[in-house]
């Protein structure tokens, strides 16, 4: 159940933590397409939900991970998860979202202690678990049980954050007493994500230099003085890619695998991928690529502006989200059609041929937190053309493995794709970055390790007993 890189990352993690021995769940909502997709989920007994002085029935259901594996649990409630989307339908967010994901953190919560009955840390992403690290410090601070667990606050995506008006918090069963701006208010609003900031024991984001940027008036989102205020609570850990998934050397959606010593078997997957655009089959005509969300987040009014058809190039567009993004690049393929392709019924096979066959990625990104696509890009050897923002300065050696650009301007964004077109013309060249680009090493180890070292932090953290701020 993913619309972008949170759920990818999510799942990396909890993976690569079971691979490691550390005993990890998974915990997330029955949405209708994980009931569809895995009818064989297995039905758990059914919990009772007080919120806000009101009870609710959910039922646990849960999937045995087998060795190595999480096991992942879901919590069942058809009222506000048996629905098409996942947040929202046709570009708008559902307007009980505030409800929706309340529920599920206290649900979460109250199933906590049948799932972990041991020593246990919440590793909670995104504004969506906020209110469970919230519930965790106030509501159920003086519960034994839950006074001892340690939280940890991973931050994907800190311009989405979960501020509503403060009778909100009469709807999800917090006390006012804890709206105050040190903890839930935010410029009058309840702010779901700064609460959950500093209710944490530990905060981490995707990268090095996002945890950089969150600190700064530019790019902390209205939140960089609480990001600055954590000190060293606050730390970024780069996001990694499923070597196990993602591998050209044994990828069954490619027509013949390939390596960074042995690279011919990605012509063989550019000429397919051409075949199945119904371009040209040319192994010198350069192809470029773009998997991502179609919102302005992801640079798409760069590519609009850029005049991209005057450049000697095939161009395939993956992905969905914004209307006005998928007309503008409809409106592209139309002009040239034999040269532009687009694809806004996002599969993950077809973006396994894409990466495959493309000789660059285009990442023109307004901020980027961490970014996945670019690391699964370079390790196809399709080098990312990027903005050098976030996870993509972390992942991309400028001239080596990519091609960067600074400013968030068309001209900019042009001068990088010509910079990367004159550099495919030299064949010798284009192979060394190409190899270069292969052999780095972006799989979860050593982002597990980093992980390690802060739930180690946040224990201690737990243990000291730290009291919440006052108004």
């Amino acid at each position: 159940a993913r619309t972008g890189g949170l759920g990818e990352a999510v799942r990396g993690i909890a993976r690569s933590q079971a691979r490691s021995g550390v005993p990890t769940v998974a915990i997330l909502p029955l949405h209708r397409q994980i009931r569809q997709n895995f009818p064989w989920i297995e039905p758990m007994q059914p919990i009772r939900v007080t919120m806000a002085g009101r009870t609710e029935r959910a039922r646990l259901y849960r999937a045995p991970g087998g060795p190595d594996a999480p096991d992942i649990w879901f919590i069942g409630h058809d009222a506000y998860f048996d629905r098409p989307g996942i947040y929202g339908e046709d570009g708008a967010s559902y307007r009980d979202n505030h409800l929706r994901f309340a529920f599920f953190c206290r649900a979460a919560l109250e199933a906590l202690p049948q799932i972990s009955p041991g020593p246990t840390l919440v590793h909670a992403h995104d504004w969506h678990t906020a209110l469970a690290l919230v519930h965790l410090r106030t509501t159920l601070g003086d519960v034994p049980y839950f006074r001892d667990v340690s939280s940890v606050m991973t931050v994907h995506n800190a311009g989405f954050q979960g501020y509503y008006p403060p009778e909100v918090l009469d709807q999800v069963g917090v006390d006012r007493h804890w709206f105050h701006w040190r903890l839930l208010e935010w410029h009058g609003q309840v702010n779901l994500l700064k609460g959950a900031l500093v209710c944490a024991d530990m905060v981490t984001t995707v990268s090095p230099t996002h945890a950089g940027e969150l600190r700064t008036l530019d790019g902390g989102f209205g939140l960089h003085g609480t990001f600055e205020a954590l000190g060293n609570r606050f730390v970024g850990i780069l996001n990694g890619i499923e070597l196990d998934v993602w591998d050209p050397q044994n990828d069954a959606q490619l027509p013949a695998p390939y390596t960074p010593e042995h690279p011919a078997g990605k012509e063989k997957a550019k000429a397919r991928l051409q075949q199945e655009c119904r371009f040209a089959l040319d192994s010198h005509i350069p192809l470029l690529g773009l998997s991502a969300r179609l919102t302005r987040q992801k640079g798409i009014d760069l590519i609009l502006a850029a005049d991209i058809l005057s450049l000697p190039a095939q161009w395939v567009f993956l992905g969905e989200g914004d209307a006005y993004y998928q007309a503008g690049l409809a409106e592209l393929a139309a002009l040239a059609p034999d040269r532009v392709a687009v694809r806004f019924d996002f599969r993950e096979d077809f973006e396994h041929r894409l990466l495959g066959g493309a000789d660059m990625l285009l990442m023109p990104s307004l901020y980027e937190p961490c970014g996945i696509t670019q690391m699964r890009a370079e390790h196809y050897g399709a080098l990312p053309v990027a903005r050098r923002v976030g996870g993509l300065a972390d992942t991309i050696e400028d001239r080596v493995t990519g091609f960067l650009f600074d400013e968030y301007e068309p001209a900019a964004f042009r001068a990088a794709l010509e910079e990367a077109l004159r550099t495919y013309t030299k064949p010798a060249a284009w192979a060394r970055h190409v190899r270069a680009a292969m052999s780095r090493d972006f799989g979860w180890a050593r982002s597990v390790a980093e992980y390690h070292e802060v739930y180690r932090h946040a224990i201690a953290r737990r243990a000291e007993r730290p009291t919440l701020p006052l108004p």
